[in-house]
């Protein structure tokens, strides 16, 4: 069943920079329907047998040799509050490659592949319960669809460490990096903690944005205000409610008092593909998550002199 399913991700490739995004949807235990993005994953497998060691996380159901190489499995449903299913035998696995790493997630069943207009996303409201590990929902034949923020659920079992060498500090102090100020925009709070936190090490001042949308209005309206109160460079996500970062660098690009800003786009998605995006929307840069000294190098290179 999931070689099929997955086969049909280069149908939706092209939606890409039209601010639309395939999903593969799946449920954890009742008719909710859940989704991630396809780029995310690898492969769907039913439940392999796994091997668990006493001092794993509490979420962490095992492991299991995929392709050669072992990789954790994180049982999903028991991380959005849906019982266990590491014993479940009808239970799935997607297995994913983001933050560059390899991981799967233990799921109920899954289901097909959609896309999404990225204009009808939406943060949760707090009322539905989801927390911080749902980023966006919407409604796909009238049902609710709740996009779950793997990449979070993934740092809640393995915290990164947002460390800097001392070569990449000494740089920013000798560029003399403070005093400037950048953009934050991401709709993950895992990921805006992690770049804040990282700028901040280099003496960056950072705004913080939640979705491409609210991050062009800001955009627009530094744009009017006092010089000092702009933004030197904007890192933003890619997979974002409302607007995502293609759609979001694009816009930039067509507006007369923008088109000059340096953009720095930001994903968990790696590979050729987002190359290739990157440059066909204008963006300045793009770097894989989560790799500080990377990521705080080419910020250095792009922030005007």
């Amino acid at each position: 069943m999931a070689r099929p399913l997955l086969d049909t991700v280069d149908t939706f490739t092209r939606l890409a920079g039209h601010n639309r995004v395939a999903m593969l949807l799946f449920r954890l235990g009742d008719r909710q329907a859940f989704g991630i993005n396809v780029f995310k994953v690898r492969e769907v497998l039913r439940r392999p047998r796994l091997e668990r060691m006493p001092s794993m996380h509490a979420l962490v159901s095992g492991s299991f040799d995929y392709r050669g190489s072992t990789i954790p499995v994180i049982d999903l449903a028991a991380a959005m509050g849906y019982p266990p299913l590491a014993s479940v035998d009808s239970a799935h696995l997607i297995v994913t490659e983001f933050n560059l790493s390899v991981q799967g997630f233990l799921v109920s069943d899954v289901d097909r592949i959609v896309h999404v207009d990225g204009a009808n996303l939406t943060a949760p409201s707090a009322a539905l319960g989801y927390g911080a590990r749902v980023n966006a929902v919407t409604r796909l034949d009238g049902d609710l669809l709740a996009i779950v923020d793997v990449e979070q659920v993934l740092s809640s079992v393995s915290p990164p460490l947002v460390q800097l060498s001392d070569r990449v500090q000494q740089a920013a102090h000798v560029q003399q990096a403070g005093n400037r100020r950048i953009l934050v925009i991401d709709d993950s709070a895992v990921a805006r903690t992690q770049l804040v936190d990282l700028f901040r090490k280099m003496d960056l001042e950072c705004v913080i944005a939640k979705d491409g949308r609210e991050g062009l209005d800001k955009l627009r309206t530094m744009a009017m205000g006092p010089v000092d109160e702009r933004v030197d460079l904007v890192v933003s996500d890619i997979e974002m409610p409302l607007m995502d970062g293609y759609a979001l660098t694009t816009a930039i690009r067509e507006d007369a008092q923008l088109r000059h800003m340096k953009v720095l786009l930001h994903s968990s998605l790696s590979g050729v593909f987002n190359e290739a995006m990157v440059a066909r929307v204008g963006a300045d840069k793009f770097i894989a998550k989560f790799q500080p000294d990377i990521l705080a190098t080419a910020v250095l290179d792009l922030l005007p002199a």
